[in-house]
């Protein structure tokens, strides 16, 4: 590799001023881009056709979420006339104006792809039919269907002032009709909520794939819900309600304050209401005042509402239209060891890349401690998993049978709550000690610690993930899990263990890095040493992989840290509110967003410690975070040293190189904070590929090669 790339010496002030705002991308602003370039895999002809379908469901789920979460804040924060402005400028009333106008042309692309993707599927012998699709046996097969399946659940609903309009739950979707006696009844209003047990798109009979709508179904029955009436108006709607949980930080008893909380997540106000665009305006008008929303709330829809739920018409029947299933690899080092996970921790460190290779490791190594007589206690995290989870169960057994076993799980895992309430009780009346953490502080540590008596003495065993114990995540997210017996770390674990249940500080850390205690300062002390590398004349670079990139603290280093001319460069798959490759402020910092068939989720950091990258002297981390303010200071965070030689090239020169040199799902930021996808490659190389392909992902293959210099990128006019 060169030497770092010089710096520029042009003094173009506007461009470069490090004390402006605009020198900060908006952190919702850069998350409307990342969801932009999810739907964008929706267009992408490399994908098998219903994979696209996905990738909208995705992009529309994603978008829900948001406004659930996000967006609702900032309401809340105009609500209280709040004024003070974000990192970039932006007060919250000046940032809503700039994402309803982002998010609005997303819905309109999402629309715009979904009708494209609608026609593909016809051209395949798939189609959502209309009721002009439907011949008479269609007819006579749906009105069966709709007696025996859709009428017994639906409720028809009159508004009137003997009937107040009724709570409609966050997603719910349905339908506001305007009817018209027959005879002698008076005009009425009516609510027609779709309860979400029923399937959105309903498979009609026959050889043929077809699928029709739920609000087809309900439309050529309506007679049936309301008898002696006639429609003279209907429109669809659907709304998304304020779904953040605040706590409080003086409740006495946490499980009893988010049980709490979670039942009135169900109730939380409207944030956004969506209508067909057919709907008149006195309907909407109605719908708006009657659940107290703010016109601004409302968006009419020119297409399909709820377009999340296009999921369901990926069919198993054609099995050529989706991606083959991916059989991941079981690790050679604990093949070798006879499938004895700790055997195989013994013999060396040694790490496991998922999807790749399979998640089974992980739980294997939790239900061999659970049944081996060696091992006295584990300790463990738990933040995310699923709703029959083999990590639970495991620790459920290991404490049945007499083993000490602490689990800390955390109750604030936003939309997991209620699933990680019940683990927490079954946990305790298997008798282990569950622990739930900080009022004020999330745990988003991914550690276990296993302790085993061997011979007269006892020695820890560990696991650190770069993502969650959730094994139907594991077979999609791309992430790391080390494995390791180092014993330095098994008492930094011991401590942040003692910190997270005993409220004693962690003093005395020699490998582990620990947010909020001291993750954020470690990270600015290496990035610091590496500007006194690039200060005299040696090589210098940090090379990072995470999901965002926020905090304002960290980016302002870096831009210093590209003046002094240290090689950056970023995989950043989500937010990220640093603007690279502006003149005299970070023109050496090169920032990608991998997006593809995999999310990727795993969190690595390299610095170059004064040699050309990649290089066995770099330092290497993996870590459980993000560079976002909650996780320097709001989190219990893990970075650790990779300090293993074979594990080390594993992650710096196959799997960190990989991603830096990918040029088939790869997004490059602009200094005008807009991602462009990376041309058409005469090489082309796909890091999911070769990750798939490669089985000498072990440390023992070959270093790859990354493209060198940087890019550079055109400034902003």
């Amino acid at each position: 590799m060169n030497s770092p790339v010089p710096v520029s010496k042009n003094k173009d002030k506007k461009a470069t001023d490090a004390t402006t705002t605009s020198r900060f991308i908006n952190r919702e602003l850069s998350w409307l881009s990342f969801n932009g370039r999810v739907l964008e895999e929706a267009n992408n002809p490399k994908h098998p056709l219903l994979e696209r379908v996905r990738f909208l469901s995705i992009s529309a789920t994603n978008l829900d979420e948001f406004y659930m979460v996000r967006v609702a804040g900032l309401w809340g924060q105009v609500k209280a006339r709040i004024t003070t402005m974000s990192p970039d400028g932006l007060t919250p009333s000046k940032a809503l104006e700039r994402i309803e106008i982002k998010a609005n042309r997303l819905i309109v692309e999402q629309q715009r792809i979904w009708k494209h993707l609608a026609e593909e599927m016809m051209e395949e012998g798939i189609s959502v039919a209309s009721s002009a699709d439907l011949s008479d046996a269609d007819q006579i097969w749906l009105e069966t269907y709709f007696d025996e399946q859709i009428f017994p659940i639906l409720t028809p609903m009159a508004i009137d002032p003997s009937h107040p309009f009724p709570f409609i739950q966050n997603l719910g979707f349905g339908m506001i009709l305007q009817m018209a006696g027959i005879k002698q009844e008076p005009r009425l209003k009516a609510l027609l909520p779709f309860p979400p047990a029923i399937k959105r798109f309903v498979r009609l009979p026959g050889q043929a794939i077809r699928f029709i709508a739920l609000e087809t179904i309900i439309t050529l029955f309506l007679d049936k819900l309301f008898p002696g009436y006639e429609v003279e108006e209907a429109g669809l709607f659907r709304l998304i309600r304020d779904s953040d949980i605040e706590v409080e930080e003086e409740a006495e008893d946490l499980v009893r304050l988010f049980e709490t909380a979670l039942k009135r997540r169900r109730r939380g106000s409207v944030i956004r209401l969506k209508v067909d665009k057919n709907m008149s305006s006195s309907l909407s008008s109605f719908l708006a005042n009657e659940m107290e929303i703010d016109d601004r709330a409302i968006t009419a829809v020119d297409g399909t509402l709820g377009i999340s739920q296009v999921e369901q018409l990926i069919t198993d029947e054609r099995p050529d239209l989706i991606f083959k299933p991916v059989v991941p690899r079981y690790p050679e080092r604990v093949k070798d060891a006879g499938g004895n996970v700790f055997n195989a921790i013994g013999v060396k460190d040694f790490i496991v890349h998922h999807p790749y290779e399979t998640f089974d490791v992980v739980v294997q190594y939790l239900r061999q401690a659970a049944a081996d007589p060696d091992v006295v206690a584990i300790k463990h995290t738990l933040y995310r998993t699923t709703s029959d989870s083999p990590i639970v169960k495991a620790l459920v057994e290991a404490a049945e049978a007499g083993k000490s076993v602490t689990a800390l799980i955390e109750l604030k895992a936003r939309f997991d709550e209620e699933a990680n309430i019940k683990w927490a009780r079954d946990l305790e009346r298997a008798g282990a000690q569950v622990i739930y953490g900080f009022l004020d502080l999330k745990t988003h540590a991914k550690v276990s610690l296993v302790v085993r008596r061997e011979g007269s003495s006892l020695k820890s065993y560990m696991h650190f993930g770069t993502g969650n114990y959730h094994p139907a995540n594991a077979k999609v997210y791309s992430d790391l899990s080390l494995f390791t017996d180092d014993k330095a770390l098994a008492k930094d674990v011991s401590l942040m263990f003692n910190y997270i249940t005993g409220y004693a500080k962690p003093v005395g850390l020699s490998k582990l890095h620990l947010s909020p205690y001291n993750l954020r300062s470690s990270l600015i002390e290496m990035i610091e040493k590496e500007i006194s590398f690039a200060k005299q004349g040696k090589p210098a670079a940090i090379w990072a992989k995470l999901n965002s990139l926020v905090d304002s603290e960290i980016i302002d280093i870096l831009y210093k840290a590209s003046n002094a001319g240290v090689d950056i460069r970023l995989v950043v798959r989500g937010i990220c509110c640093l603007r690279p490759g502006v003149p005299n402020l970070s023109e050496n910092i090169h920032v990608t967003s991998i997006v593809g068939r995999f999310l990727e989720h795993s969190r690595i950091v390299c610095f170059g410690n004064g040699q050309e990258m990649p290089s066995q002297n770099a330092l290497v981390f993996i870590t459980s975070a993000d560079w976002m303010p909650r996780n320097f200071d709001r989190r219990i965070e893990t970075l650790l040293p990779i300090t293993n030689e074979t594990v080390h090239r594993q992650v710096l020169d196959q799997i960190m190189v990989a991603c830096l040199k990918d040029t088939e799902q790869r997004w490059t930021l602009g200094p005008d904070g807009e991602y462009t996808r990376h041309p058409k490659a005469k090489k082309p190389f796909s890091a999911h590929n070769y990750f798939l392909t490669n089985p000498s992902l072990s440390g023992r293959g070959k270093a790859l090669k990354v493209n060198n210099p940087v890019p550079k990128l055109t400034p902003p006019i």
